[in-house]
């Protein structure tokens, strides 16, 4: 299990071997997502897919989803976003809301925040009783596990960056009237609480990394490495499931 300060938040790609790199494994990535589909191969639906984004604000979730999906057919991926629970959303489990996103064989969906919000924001925040967060860890590991055994490949990312580059954005953020938006009263806010949302991140890294749903972190203060990174990592999950399943990842093509 990695730990933040384990993170090497120095790692670069200058703007054009970024691009390069980035633009190679979406390609990887179109030629699988096909073959989960059925569209290459044998016709066969392959697994489900679901790709799940955590991080700070500012860490460039929204970016890496973009260039994540961004060459897919988007009849073939589903991108979801979650922010705090409605009032009906609350009258049931913390986890209900999310069923209805979930893929089926042969689909992709791309959570943008997810079920980990109950230990993150609603503990740090309290929103949820400390016996509620404490309770979900469980739950959470019991979804992920329940999901893998029905096929799912689950990819789990934190997007992690240093403080002084958030703050770096956030200023870059404000002083931009195209982006100023973005900025929240929230974000500022939440940023004055890191130390309680690192110690929850990190709680929440060592409890939910399981065989079924591992944890990758993103050393994210270089945003053409951590595209370059989201990318390749899905690829890589995607090949390990298919060859577990005695799949061929290069099928020969008509």
């Amino acid at each position: 299990m990695t730990r933040l300060s384990d993170v090497d938040l120095s790692l670069r790609l200058d703007k054009k071997e970024g691009k390069r790199l980035l633009a190679a494994a979406q390609d990887r990535l179109v030629h699988l997502r096909l073959l989960l589909g059925g569209q290459l191969g044998s016709g066969d639906l392959g697994p489900p897919l679901c790709v799940l984004f955590e991080g700070w604000d500012a860490s460039g979730k929204g970016g890496a989803i973009k260039r994540l999906v961004g060459e897919l057919d988007l009849r073939h991926v589903r991108v979801a976003q979650f922010s705090a629970p409605t009032e009906d959303e609350e009258r049931h489990h913390f986890l209900w809301r999310f069923w209805p996103v979930l893929p089926g064989w042969g689909g992709m969906a791309v959570l943008d925040r997810s079920w980990y919000g109950r230990v993150l924001v609603e503990r740090v925040e309290g929103f949820a009783s400390e016996e509620a967060w404490r309770r979900a860890y469980d739950e959470i590991v019991d979804l992920e596990t329940t999901l893998a055994a029905e096929g799912t490949v689950l990819v789990k990312f934190w997007m992690h960056v240093s403080p002084e580059e958030q703050l770096h954005r956030f200023e870059r953020r404000r002083d931009d009237p195209y982006k100023s938006w973005k900025l929240t009263d929230e974000d500022w806010r939440n940023r004055g609480k890191r130390q309680e949302y690192e110690a929850a991140v990190e709680e929440m890294l060592e409890r939910t990394d399981h065989p079924a749903g591992r944890w990758h972190v993103v050393a994210g203060d270089d945003k053409h490495w951590a595209r370059v990174d989201v990318v390749r990592t899905v690829c890589e999950a995607v090949e390990r499931a298919l060859r577990a399943r005695g799949i061929d990842p290069d099928p020969p093509l008509d």
